[in-house]
């Protein structure tokens, strides 16, 4: 062997016919069953081939790889083990030159067959098996350097080099190993002759050496060998198989897995439901592996894939026949939201924003062409169990978004139907609609330490974190804050409310006075809770006695809390006062006491012990200092009506028009029929008249009462109010219609330059 190894070397010319003579001789004996003879031909043929590395080798590899096929063709699992030693020598020589003409198809459908082994004797199963996956290996690794041998990555190599690596992973009897990201090559170290976790160091290979152009075929095959062995329900092999596969890529093709999975579950929308939810927790598994940033440009279009299945998955569910078929369906939904969740966290705060817009354009909203097309569809109940998952996902979205401003965090077009939804008659809704609003308002996660509606003894002791509010955000609050305050009024005055939306309208107040409150804010809120116990007081809502307590807790909780956040000493003690004297009198009047079960209520509430109340005059008294307007305080709270009543489909809405409509009924006749609902009730209420005189007296009643009971500076700023602004009225009037035809004040001679009709600007009260 030496003499042939140094003859060779010396003159390399020689060594084409030095192969094919080995390459005759071996092919003979491998005939006649010389098995020794065959084995030192193999070994010569090794030598020669490690030894020389002169440009004339290419004919030599020639005949060599013609007698590793030879040895593979064999029956023998003895020859086929050797020519496959033979190949991953040679697979592991480093070539000057890249080859034009040679291929491998023979090599990857003989290995691929060998994986797939089923001998009698499993040792020698195990053998062939271990074998074919070395092989596949050294063809792997042969062919992904060499840019003119790109052919390996087509499909028909692909199809066959991928299920033969599943094939030996499924065997694996420790699936808990399979996708640890710490562990990309203790497969391969842990047992030379375990075809699971060979085969698993050998995917992991391939994978981390795919290109942006071979990503796709790279896993359509896995996705295939799934399909045709039904391992999407159970998935844990699956999951298994999509950790390796994002543990093994380059970071930046991770939106490809993503894509592939996605294209895959839009295929099998007829699959069961227990297939499709494997489907999903593997896309939730891809998703929450993507590096951060690195999910590509088609984000809208993964989020229309999953919000088109969270749709197909509750028409599946309003369709099935029996419980154990919804059930299925909600772990379909679960695995949905959880995966938008984990996709939106990965987001960049510009791109959160759009997906957060994206969501909320699906959310059926009453009275929207998007509302009316899924209530004809689906119906009721179907249209809220979307409005639930859609609001579910957005809480996930949401999570963890820090916007430096709120113009762009709450935009019009994000507020409004999200607001429209907090109208709901249901309290889930309205409790969704508030951790949403509570994730992107609270931007210094406050939250945590105002958890559970109470009395708080020593805020200072939260160690609350808070900045300068921002011109941005005062902004803000100026375009937006009478919209947050009405829906916070609304959402305390629902008889459904239980004790977890009582808890979110406290953080919700609270969170906003961190977050949003400047001086002018404080005096707006205090108007507002004022309102609210106003109105448990009068009780002209027919509200439970419970709820009426509640929102009387509520609105002490907030003014403990709102004193110590403030520092205003006054302010405190008149607050801790109030809440004395109610633990002694009134204990049902303070969260820790009505919110607790079995809480004995009261017949009705005394309106006459004002020392258990909050007093106007009191707090005007205690903001009276620099940087509070508290003469605003006397102005009572009133929301506005506006079309979201009519929207969200209430059961009536004219209990929010204001006092104004009760002491000039004829002033605004136009907001009244906007406001009201016509109902069979209405009509029915229209045609009969036997009781309208009986109602006329009653609510002459009332509004002498109001007038007779009322403060002084309660009617005199209302009264003030209304004269002011006919007088701004008739002004602008005067100034567009007599001042443009009448004389020129400056020189006294008549001005007859009028402004024409068509260009006058004339106010909206003027106008029919």
């Amino acid at each position: 062997m030496e003499k042939l190894t140094f003859y060779a070397v010396s003159a390399p010319e020689k060594l084409d016919r030095i192969g094919a003579y080995l390459a005759e001789r071996l092919s003979r004996d491998v005939v006649r069953h010389r098995y020794g003879n065959v084995v030192i031909a193999m070994e010569a043929l090794d030598q020669l081939l490690m030894a020389c590395h002169s440009q004339s080798i290419k004919p030599f590899v020639e005949s060599f790889l013609h007698m590793v096929a030879k040895l593979l063709e064999s029956r023998e699992p003895d020859l086929q083990v050797l020519g496959t030693n033979s190949f991953v020598k040679f697979a592991n020589i480093e070539e000057d030159t890249p080859s034009y003409h040679r291929r491998y198809d023979f090599f990857v459908s003989q290995f691929s067959a060998m994986c797939h082994s089923t001998h009698e004797d499993p040792d020698t199963r195990t053998r062939i098996r271990v074998a074919g996956i070395k092989g596949l290996q050294g063809v792997v690794r042969k062919t992904v350097n060499d840019e003119l041998q790109a052919i390996i990555w087509e499909p028909q190599h692909m199809d066959k080099l991928i299920p033969s690596m599943l094939f030996n992973m499924q065997d694996s009897e420790d699936m808990d190993r399979l996708g640890h990201p710490s562990s990309p090559s203790a497969a391969g170290q842990e047992s030379e002759e375990n075809p699971a976790a060979l085969a698993e160091s050998c995917f992991r290979e391939l994978l981390g050496r795919a290109a942006y152009g071979n990503m796709n075929n790279a896993v359509r095959p896995v996705l295939v060998h799934l399909d045709n062995h039904h391992l999407w329900d159970p998935n844990e092999f699956a999951v298994s198989c999509f950790r390796i596969i994002m543990y093994s890529i380059q970071a930046q093709h991770s939106h490809h897995v993503i894509q592939q999975v996605l294209n895959h579950l839009d295929t099998h929308q007829k699959d069961t439901p227990r297939a499709r939810a494997g489907i999903v927790q593997v896309l939730l598994e891809t998703v929450a592996i993507a590096a951060k940033g690195s999910v590509g440009p088609t984000v809208l279009e993964v989020f229309n894939t999953l919000l088109k299945h969270l749709r197909l998955s509750v028409d599946f569910e309003l369709g099935a026949d029996s419980r154990r078929g919804s059930a299925i369906k909600r772990i379909v939904q679960n695995a949905i939201i959880q995966t938008i969740g984990f996709f939106g966290g990965n987001l960049p705060d510009y791109q959160r924003a759009e997906v957060m817009m994206f969501i909320m354009g699906k959310v059926p909203v009453f009275g929207t062409p998007c509302h009316t097309l899924d209530t004809v569809k689906i119906g009721h109940q179907g249209t809220k169990r979307i409005q639930t998952m859609l609001l579910s996902s957005l809480i996930m979205v949401t999570s963890g978004f820090k916007s430096k401003s709120m113009c762009t965090a709450l935009p019009s077009a994000f507020l409004d139907p999200l607001f429209s939804l907090s109208l709901m008659e249901d309290s889930e809704l309205r409790q969704l609609v508030l951790e949403i609003l509570h994730n992107i308002i609270d931007r210094h996660d406050n939250r945590a330490k105002l958890r559970g509606i109470r009395i708080i003894p020593n805020v200072a002791a939260l160690k609350i974190k808070r900045e300068k509010i921002s011109k941005q955000d005062i902004s803000f609050m100026k375009k937006h804050g009478q919209q947050l305050y009405r829906h916070i009024f609304l959402g305390c005055k629902e008889e459904d409310n239980n004790h977890k939306n009582f808890e979110l309208l406290f953080t919700t107040l609270a969170v906003l006075t961190i977050e949003l409150a400047n001086e002018e804010v404080v005096i707006d809120l205090i108007r507002v809770a004022v309102a609210l116990q106003d109105m448990s007081l009068v009780n002209e809502e027919n509200l439970p006695m419970w709820t009426r307590c509640a929102i009387m807790a509520l609105v002490a909780a907030y003014f403990n809390f709102l004193s110590q956040m403030i520092a205003n000493s006054a302010l405190c003690q008149h607050v801790s006062k109030v809440i004395e004297l109610r633990t002694l009198d009134a204990p049902y009047l303070l969260p820790e006491h009505i919110f607790r079960d079995k809480c004995p209520l009261p017949e009705c509430l005394d309106k006459e012990d004002k020392q258990l109340y909050f007093l106007t005059s009191e707090l005007s008294e205690c903001l009276s200092g620099p940087g509070y307007n508290s003469e605003r305080l006397s102005i009572p709270y009133v929301p506005q009506v506006t079309d979201e009543d009519r929207l969200t489909r209430r059961k009536s809405f004219v209990d929010t028009i204001s006092l104004q409509v009760d002491i000039m009924p004829n002033s605004l006749p136009d907001k009244v029929c906007l406001a009201e609902e016509i109902t069979f009730e209405t009509l029915k209420k229209a045609i009969d008249t036997t009781g309208l005189e009986e109602q006329e007296r009653e609510r002459r009643r009332q509004l002498m009462e109001k007038f007779q009971k009322a403060p002084f500076e309660e009617i005199a700023a209302h009264c003030e109010s209304k004269a002011n602004m006919l007088h701004d009225k008739l002004a602008q009037i005067f100034e567009l219609t007599i001042r443009p035809s009448g004389v020129n004040l400056s020189t006294g001679h008549p001005q007859h330059q009028s402004v024409p009709v068509y260009e006058m600007k004339f106010p909206d009260l003027c106008v029919y």
